[in-house]
């Protein structure tokens, strides 16, 4: 897709549908988009490139957008092979180019591009550069770990434009779902889930990131992945702000369940309805057949999870341990559990789900944890209520 976002910015960037996964994990049913800029001015400048899938696609639209002009830099504001697939093709390519990109990235290239020789060919940027195009002056920031230690991001001065590396992404090809803001009418669904999968765990640098930046005035946000951002800014930073803060975006609860049979299943469904019989918004998510990038997001955007789950070899059954894992490794935090086991013989859910919820940073487990014996009876309702009024409270 060749589209002009102003008069001398074009974006150049490619969509895919092909690939079920981003990432060899995520599941992208509206495919993936790989953005991709150029600048067009005295000194002609192309901002990032693609994943390997869309090269052929990439090439054809810098060469359509180029006309017969030649690019004076590349930059590269993040070395993931999503984005720099095509960094030996340009500079083949084009024999004057020159990668502007942090020290760290230059160091790594030879890692995934041993054929390339830089010599001659690279100029490194640090915090508070700027490189001069003419009219346009782009200035950079670190973001380490936004999310790999090399990444950089740009700010254009004069069109007041953040090309911000994977910051402010999301899953979702642009022909599909919008190629700006004003085309995307869900934005926040999609890109809550690319980030607490994807960058998540990075809360702290990317807090980092928004105070640099809350010194420049932002007009428009050209993400590596999804739409163009533009007009009212306030939704995406204060999301954003939310996000990487790990505060509570929502009001409800989530609840969710690893069951074997279906017995434990059923004591979830049962918990959740009594939850909406007291007016609260329930999510729900059934960790053994829907989307487990979707349970994180859901967990990460409301204040308190309740979690059912089966015991399994004397500890606990292996989707919910990978749920909580997912947890764990993206920094989950600042939340509430409650908690409900199922066993028929020697219940031990409940001490590992306990034991792991206890070890993450402020997060209280909710009284009292609720005990099923292989199928839920009458008996049992007295403490799921009491676990609803602790969810209530």
């Amino acid at each position: 897709m060749v589209r002009k976002i102003s008069d001398s910015i074009v974006y150049i960037g490619t969509d895919d549908y092909s690939e079920p996964k981003f990432e060899s994990q995520y599941a992208i049913p509206d495919g993936m988009a790989y953005n991709s800029y150029l600048i067009k001015d005295k000194c002609i400048t192309v901002l990032d490139s693609c994943d390997k899938s869309t090269s052929a696609q990439w090439r054809n639209n810098l060469l359509e957008a180029l006309g017969e002009e030649k690019p004076d830099y590349f930059v590269l504001h993040h070395l993931e092979p999503d984005h720099s697939s095509d960094l030996p093709w340009i500079l083949e390519q084009f024999p004057s180019v020159k990668l502007v990109a942090s020290a760290k990235a230059i160091a790594m290239v030879p890692q995934f591009f041993p054929e390339i020789n830089l010599e001659g060919r690279t100029l490194a940027v640090k915090e508070g550069d700027s490189l001069e195009l003419g009219a346009h002056t782009l200035h950079f920031y670190l973001a380490p770990m936004v999310h790999w230690p090399e990444v950089i991001v740009s700010y254009e001065s004069r069109e007041k434009v953040l090309f911000s590396a994977d910051a402010f992404g999301k899953f979702g090809g642009l022909e599909r779902c919008g190629f700006d803001s004003t085309e995307d009418d869900d934005w926040a669904c999609e890109a809550r889930r690319y980030y607490f999968n994807i960058v998540g765990k990075y809360g702290g640098p990317v807090q980092t990131l928004l105070k640099k930046l809350s010194a420049v005035e932002i007009a428009t946000i050209c993400p590596l992945h999804g739409p163009v951002l533009k007009d009212d800014l306030s939704e995406y930073l204060n999301l954003y702000n939310i996000w990487s803060s790990y505060g509570v975006e929502s009001e409800g609860v989530f609840v969710a369940c690893a069951s074997i049979h279906g017995n434990t299943l059923k004591v979830a469904e049962k918990f959740a309805d009594m939850l909406r019989d007291k007016g609260v918004k329930v999510a729900f998510n059934d960790l053994t057949r829907d989307d487990q990038a979707e349970a994180v997001e859901d967990a990460f955007r409301y204040g308190t999870l309740v979690l059912a789950a089966s015991s399994y070899d004397a500890g606990l059954f292996p989707p919910a341990v990978e749920f909580i894992s997912h947890l764990q490794d993206k920094s989950w935090q600042n939340r509430r559990v409650g908690l409900i086991e199922n066993g028929s013989w020697a219940p031990t859910a409940g001490r590992v789900m306990k034991e792991k919820f206890s070890a993450m940073k402020n997060v209280t487990v909710l009284e009292p944890m609720v005990t099923i014996k292989s199928a839920l009876k009458d008996a049992d309702i007295p403490a799921l209520e009491a676990l609803a009024e602790a969810v209530l409270a």
